[in-house]
């Protein structure tokens, strides 16, 4: 089951006045199941966890290019950073935004990288795992820590039993923690 994120409109934002599109954050948060469902198959989808992917991306980032046609979404780009030159070249020479959406794990090694190659043609995005209001699917906003905010927000959603609350809690907020079964909580 797909949950609306409400970084989607920011996203899309981006992607619309930037040449280069980069969400950032932890494994497992949802990172290329979001932009996958943006890109709706109007985007070529390529992965640096295949090896042979990786290995064209790494020692022929030209070629990979020409194999790899924008719009492009390329998932995992710290393990080809050899692979952004290339792409710092490509939106310089043909100028289109959004041609490019990346996505990746490693912040401080990825961020270095991008901030030298793709200074001033990209917008960064970080993911994080889900919050309660999305897996609630309230409206996006601000958490407010005021009485009028949070009886506003009590009226809105269910409050949840305290063994559901500490069971949320313990299993965090990452896309593959919340589809644990009950047993897995039980055992």
């Amino acid at each position: 089951m797909y949950i609306k994120r409400p970084l989607e409109t920011t996203i899309e934002k981006l992607s619309g006045c930037c040449k280069v599109l980069l969400v950032t954050g932890p494994r497992q948060v949802g990172k290329t199941t979001l932009l996958r469902k943006l890109a709706e198959g109007n985007r070529t989808y390529v992965t640096m966890d295949d090896i042979n992917v990786r290995s064209l991306a790494m020692t022929e980032p030209g070629l990979f290019l020409q194999r790899y046609k924008p719009p492009l979404l390329i998932d995992e780009i710290q393990l080809a950073p050899k692979l952004l030159p290339y792409i710092k070249m490509y939106v310089d020479e043909h100028g289109n935004n959004g041609d490019f959406w990346l996505t990746g794990s490693h912040a401080f090694d990825l961020m270095e990288n991008v901030t030298e190659s793709l200074a001033g043609r990209i917008g960064i995005v970080q993911l994080l795992g889900f919050s309660h209001a999305e897996l609630a699917g309230l409206e996006a906003g601000a958490f407010v820590p005021e009485e009028k905010f949070l009886l506003q927000r009590a009226q809105e959603t269910e409050i949840l039993p305290m063994r559901d609350l500490f069971e949320q809690i313990w299993r965090g907020s990452m896309p593959a923690l919340n589809n644990a079964s009950e047993q897995d909580w039980n055992n």
